[in-house]
């Protein structure tokens, strides 16, 4: 069965963006073990869950960054566009997105459906809302935490509830940023 890694930037304090959907607290800068961090991490997935309204911002950025090989993101750019994305969602009924499939059936039902499909393990991106419904089904296996040395204050929290979980991995980064990479507790 492939696992399910939520991959997320988070304020110190716990929150994945302002209230009105502020980032711009987040630390820009990635140094090259985070770069190496996040590769690895990539590497091992061979899809991407995005909620839709992440996904527009998402999809849409990496297809331009894809397109322009002088761009220092290039290579990232092209592979998160390779890898086939699905967009999970209410209100679509079709997408033009390259490489992209729709999901629209109940979440718990259509995530262990890719979890157990053949292929690498699956990347989450989310956006905070489906970040928290998919926390809430508990069939995340890994959480990997890129945690800003910036508290906000508010905004909006991807874990609303409670949610024990084990350390596996902590990589401090020259940016003031913390890769924390977890696993839920049994």
């Amino acid at each position: 069965m492939r696992k399910l890694k939520l991959q997320v930037q988070i304020s110190i304090d716990g929150y994945v963006c302002g209230p009105n959907n502020e980032m711009d607290w987040m630390t820009r800068y990635i140094d090259t073990a985070g770069k190496e961090y996040v590769n690895q991490l990539t590497d091992t997935s061979s899809t991407i869950l995005l909620g839709r309204k992440m996904a527009g911002g998402f999809i849409d950025y990496w297809t331009k960054v894809a397109a322009d090989p002088v761009s220092p993101e290039y290579a990232f750019g092209k592979k998160m566009i390779d890898i086939p994305k699905v967009v999970f969602t209410k209100t679509l009924q079709s997408t033009d997105w390259v490489n992209t499939t729709l999901a629209t059936g109940d979440l718990a039902e259509e995530i262990n459906k890719l979890k157990n499909a053949e292929g690498k393990d699956i990347l989450m991106y989310g956006g905070a809302c489906f970040d928290a419904s998919v926390i809430k089904t508990g069939l995340i296996d890994e959480y990997h935490l890129l945690v800003n040395p910036t508290a906000i204050g508010t905004g909006k929290a991807i874990f609303t509830g409670i949610t024990n979980l084990e350390l596996i991995k902590a990589t401090p980064l020259s940016s003031g940023k913390v890769a924390l990479a977890y696993k839920p507790k049994k």
